[in-house]
């Protein structure tokens, strides 16, 4: 006779289903593309862990990056607020091992867009021309 210790359900179903252990991660599987697998390959390198501590990361940076935020909501917000929190979400997606001075290029670069279009810019005064 083999003697298998059962561990508790984390819920109260009735019908057995699978469902989470107490005291143990979900293990799910998931299909990727060979594509994404690279991508997540390279991602989890850059940030020195494994794949499947990349992919737990991932996820967890898409829930909360599409949760609304209460500054979402405000209809109208300060120009340099706006401005601040942008460089602090940019600074936050560029690659840590990148010199101060790129990224300060980069976040430079991305928040005030490429000179074609300053003349577009609304948050920008008019040059009568």
């Amino acid at each position: 006779m083999i003697n298998r210790q059962m561990t508790p359900l984390s819920d109260t179903r009735r019908d057995h289903s699978p469902a989470v252990r107490l005291g143990h991660d979900a293990v799910s599987a998931v299909r990727l593309s060979q594509e994404l697998t690279a991508d997540i390959d390279a991602w989890a390198e850059t940030h020195q862990t494994t794949r499947s501590d990349a992919i737990s990361q991932l996820v967890t940076i898409g829930l909360h990056a599409s949760r609304p935020t209460a500054m979402s909501e405000t209809k109208v917000q300060d120009p340099l607020a706006i401005e601040q929190n942008a460089i602090r979400l940019i600074d936050q997606m560029l690659d840590p091992s990148l010199p101060a001075d790129e990224r300060e290029r980069r976040i430079r670069r991305l928040i005030e867009g490429p000179a074609e279009f300053a003349g577009e810019r609304i948050d920008l005064p008019k040059h009568p021309g």
